[in-house]
């Protein structure tokens, strides 16, 4: 029995001011499965669409013609708190800027998305402490988020996306805040942890030796994509 694709569009297009002269295609009728496990690099010129594609992929923004589904689920069919549950519950996010609460500690960012869904702290925190290990952070998880540096900082906005297990993990330009030294870290770190945790992968970046990492390198140019 073949296994439901982790993610799959269907001629999704995304149309801004679709009501203007100045309307602007973002994504031209893409297509894809991606089926579990696989790790996908998204790669294309500023503007070219990779963005918006994972803002879709992540219910955070609906296509304006086609479908996109998680896992046979197709995302604009539902309210826009079913699309945050399913975000929640199914999706990790992992974002250039890090998004790390200054005020909080290393541990307590890291159990940020246990918090919000409301779980108990005996849920998440061995969890946490898991994670950390992995990236070689467990020693600095009390210490204040803002006494780490850029590439100790991304390592922890990984373990958070990872933090209630997603099946599917979104990122996007993860190292472009950083070094070559630490951008090659960091992604060889979150490809490890997705093998280990079974996580299907996409991952937009401008780096052709970061993309070469991936199962399948994809080029999306003026909103259409062409698989490499």
């Amino acid at each position: 029995m073949t296994a439901t694709p982790a993610l799959t569009f269907r001629l999704v297009s995304k149309v801004y001011d679709a009501s203007s002269r100045e309307s602007r295609f973002a994504l031209r009728e893409v297509s894809f499965d991606i089926p579990p496990g696989l790790k996908v690099a998204i790669v294309g010129r500023s503007g070219s669409g990779k963005s918006t594609l994972l803002h879709l992929a992540a219910g955070i923004d609906v296509p304006t013609q086609g479908e996109v589904s998680i896992r046979g689920r197709n995302l604009a069919a539902l309210s826009d708190r079913a699309r945050t549950l399913v975000r929640r519950q199914e999706i990790g996010l992992v974002f250039q800027f890090f998004y790390l609460l200054p005020h909080l500690s290393v541990r307590e960012n890291v159990c940020l998305p246990g918090f919000i869904a409301g779980e108990g702290v005996s849920e998440f925190e061995e969890r946490a402490s898991e994670l950390l290990e992995e990236v070689g952070l467990l020693d600095r998880a009390e210490d204040n988020i803002q006494e780490l540096s850029g590439g100790e900082m991304q390592r922890v906005a990984i373990c958070r996306s990872l933090l209630r297990k997603p099946r599917l993990l979104l990122a996007d330009e993860p190292t472009g805040n950083l070094d070559d030294a630490n951008s090659g870290l960091v992604m060889n770190l979150m490809l490890k942890l997705a093998s280990k945790e079974g996580n299907t992968l996409v991952y937009v970046t401008h780096s052709a030796e970061l993309a070469s990492l991936a199962d399948e390198v994809w080029r999306l140019q003026s909103g259409v994509l062409n698989p490499s």
